[in-house]
């Protein structure tokens, strides 16, 4: 058993070595932060190829379009229509108002009343845009500041990835020395209507997370998911869209000041004003943008806000997921299953065409299992498992068809033409079980052998031309080993004039009917070597040629068969008892003739046979090498006589 699990180690060496190595390579360059770009991408797909939800029924947007700033003529409109907007709203009885638009300094006319408007609307957010970096002027803009005094201000910032994509939220500020100071508009917006149910902002014990009712909102970290050493400033999280632009209801402020919307359409309602003309560069790339580089869609801020709101209020009171993701471990172990799932497909399909249909089927069950994982909110790294998986199925194949032509052609170099395709097909089969390091070590079988000779080659050869000797003996050869091969046997070796073949090699015999079939095949072997050598001598005979007669010895009995020689040339062949006693046998006592073959085979052979051939036993000897004495029998070719003289 170890042995064979000693080989089958040896024979994967190449992919125990390299598919953590190809794993290494994809987790560094995942490390470096090379796939970010394409794992952020496939998430973007995830996200465009997700089913719409439901829309969010609790929000409104009224959304200041480019028809309305037609109609206004200038931009920012003045106050005047702001506090006018919002006494129609306020009229509605919504139960918050966020009003993304920065009024920090007086747009007259209407300055006053707007500030009467601003104290007396306590369920009205403003927003302000706080600056990363303190110093930094250009980014920073103050909030309207009688909204300042009352507390019903929150941050409008958003968070870009290097892209320009918007996929995460922030639900507080944070200052440059990292205190979290202030909740951001969307956050604000959930908490003040959660506070009408009774729900409120809690810490979750043990890890300092926001938890609403049952539902914890974890800190995005810098690592999360495909990110490499993003920026965490603040309290981030997944930003969960509900669908692309215009998902949510938005009704345009020229329709809200002409009292064109239904009386009720944003009572108990969170209404969010906000620009969404493309003139006002208030638009940001989202998962749904696309990889367009042309003209790409974008969302409007005040849309991406409502989409913060609407994943606050449906994780706390509907328990809707968010975007999870796994630890770092759980996503190397991922990564790792299929590099080894890869690499062992490598090696078990082989073939080309399957392998590329299983690739294909593999890598879109990865892309299917990764799809239905985040319909239900989970981010599963779907890149670089595809990458190692088709990596290693790659390296797998090229690797076993290069140990498999290497191996087969040590087999054909071992073999060449000496075995029959069915043979040849066994032996291919069962390689892993012959091949050890490139050779075929020694095994212990029952086989039989069978040796011939030529009478009176010597005499011949001295009086035929070499040349013509040498076209005669091919003849002669090519004929024999033939038959050893429609017989089902291997052809060992040629010495001179005199044939080697084995019946029951390199597959072990493991039956006693097999090993009898084999004796069977090497004595008919015999027999129809006769017939084509009387066949020979008539064609020799009337071309002026030599002919000949022949001996052959054959014995069953246990050898040791395998691959002999070292690295420039190996051959395959059998050494033992029985192959001694099969010379012994074709070269005893020559004056026992039989016309033109003489067969003789040993005892156990001949037990295995006797009742299919005419055998007669001839003596008790020892034969010369051996100490135990031996049974010689004979074997008849009556049938084969009384054929030729008919």
């Amino acid at each position: 058993m170890w042995a064979k699990v000693s080989r089958k180690i040896w024979k994967w060496r190449g992919i125990w070595l390299t598919a953590p190595s190809v794993a290494g390579i994809v987790l560094l360059l995942r490390l470096s932060g090379s796939l970010q770009l394409y794992e952020l991408m496939a998430f973007d797909q995830f996200f465009r190829l997700r089913p719409r939800e439901i829309p969010d029924s609790r929000i409104v947007i009224v959304a200041i379009s480019e028809p309305d700033l037609r109609k206004l003529r200038r931009w920012p409109t003045n106050d005047a229509v702001l506090a006018k907007l919002l006494k129609k709203i306020r009229k509605q009885k919504p139960a918050v108002i966020g009003l993304d638009l920065n009024r920090n300094f007086p747009i007259e006319p209407g300055h006053r009343d707007l500030v009467k408007v601003f104290k007396t609307t306590p369920t009205l957010i403003g927003i302000e845009k706080r600056s990363r970096q303190e110093d930094d002027d250009d980014a920073f803009i103050d909030p309207p500041p009688v909204l300042k005094k009352l507390d019903q201000v929150a941050s409008n910032d958003i968070v870009m990835d290097q892209d320009g994509k918007v996929r995460r939220a922030l639900l507080y500020w944070a200052s440059s020395d990292g205190k979290i100071s202030q909740e951001c508009l969307g956050l604000r917006l959930a908490l003040d209507y959660l506070s009408a149910q009774n729900i409120f902002p809690k810490t979750e014990s043990g890890s300092g997370y926001l938890k609403l009712g049952k539902t914890v909102f974890p800190n995005f970290k810098s690592n999360d998911g495909s990110y490499v050493r993003a920026n965490t400033s603040g309290y981030q999280i997944m930003l969960n869209y509900r669908g692309p632009a215009k998902t949510f209801r938005t009704v345009s402020l020229t329709d809200v000041l002409k009292d064109k919307i239904p009386g009720k359409l944003m009572r108990d309602r969170i209404v969010l004003i906000g620009p969404t003309a493309y003139s006002i560069t208030d638009r940001y790339h989202t998962p749904y943008s696309g990889n367009s580089l042309t003209t790409p869609e974008t969302m409007a801020g005040v849309e991406i806000h409502a989409n913060v709101t609407s994943q606050i209020l449906s994780a706390a009171l509907e328990d809707r997921s968010g975007i999870r993701v796994w630890s770092d471990e759980q996503e190397i172990a991922w990564i790792l299953l299929w590099c080894w799932f890869g690499a062992i497909l490598g090696w078990v399909a082989r073939s080309p065409r399957w392998i590329v249909k299983a690739v294909i089927i593999a890598t879109g069950s990865l892309l299917a299992g990764c799809y239905l994982a985040f319909l239900v909110g989970w981010w599963i790294p779907v890149v670089p498992a595809a990458l190692v998986f088709i990596a290693c199925a790659s390296f797998g194949t090229s690797y076993m068809a290069y140990i498999e032509r290497d191996e087969r052609q040590t087999i054909m170099s071992i073999f060449g033409r000496h075995v029959t395709s069915e043979i040849a097909k066994t032996i291919w089969r069962d390689r892993d079980q012959l091949l050890q390091q490139g050779r075929l070590p020694g095994r212990r079988m029952t086989a039989t052998v069978l040796f011939t000779d030529l009478e009176d080659f010597t005499t011949i050869s001295e009086q035929t031309d070499p040349e013509i000797l040498m076209s005669w003996l091919n003849e002669y050869m090519e004929a024999m080993a033939q038959i050893v091969l429609d017989k089902g046997g291997v052809v060992d070796k040629f010495i001179g004039d005199s044939i080697m073949a084995v019946f029951g090699v390199p597959i072990a015999r493991t039956s006693q009917k097999d090993i009898a079939q084999d004796a069977y095949q090497a004595v008919d072997c015999a027999i129809e070597m006769a017939k084509m050598l009387e066949s020979l001598n008539h064609q020799w005979q009337s071309q002026g040629r030599p002919t000949t007669h022949m001996r052959v010895g054959i014995s069953t009995g246990l050898v040791v068969a395998g691959s002999l020689g070292g690295n420039q040339r190996l051959d395959y062949t059998i050494i033992g008892d029985s192959v001694n006693v099969a010379a012994r046998l074709e070269s005893y006592d020559k004056s026992i003739g039989a016309g033109i073959c003489r067969i003789l085979i040993n005892e156990t052979t001949y037990e295995l046979i006797q009742e299919h051939f005419p055998i007669q036993f001839i003596a008790n000897v020892q034969l010369k090498g051996r100490e135990q004495p031996t049974e010689i029998y004979q074997v008849f070719l009556k049938s084969f006589e009384s054929d030729t003289t008919k």
